[in-house]
């Protein structure tokens, strides 16, 4: 349902939360206790700082924080830097014209559900992650 991107990125940003205001969290010590690759890691978190989901502080202390209160951070935020909710937009069967109106053999079905899926991550906090179990 997920790209791997987002995946990562939903990853990191539950970290970073789970840290709380200690000290900035640098970006190595973030992949390994996540598991994402080093690299990987640093592009998401370069497209998630410009889009104001983290921010980073330079220096010998310095590293990643959330950028807002992750009760404030609904998980459609911190997936939208990497355009899947507008994917999911997209006709099911592929066809380049499916609404309402010209439905495919699978719309009817698939708006309930997609609908439901976005919800759920417009709804639901990276707050909300944190306090219903174990992030890791």
């Amino acid at each position: 349902m997920l790209s791997k991107t987002e995946e990562y990125a939903l990853r990191a940003v539950v970290y970073l939360a789970t840290e709380g205001d200690r000290a900035p969290v640098r970006a190595a010590e973030m992949a390994t206790a996540t598991g994402i690759p080093a690299n990987y890691l640093s592009k998401i978190l370069h497209q998630l700082g410009r889009h104001g989901i983290v921010i980073s502080e330079r220096g010998r202390h310095g590293g990643f924080r959330l950028a807002r209160i992750a009760g404030d951070l609904s998980l459609a935020d911190v997936i939208a830097p990497f355009g899947s909710l507008d994917r999911r937009g997209r006709c099911l069967l592929g066809r380049p014209e499916c609404s309402d109106t010209n439905p495919c053999g699978a719309h009817d079905s698939w708006k309930g559900v997609k609908e439901r899926i976005s919800d759920f991550f417009a709804e639901v906090t990276v707050g909300d992650v944190i306090d219903r179990g174990d992030p890791g």
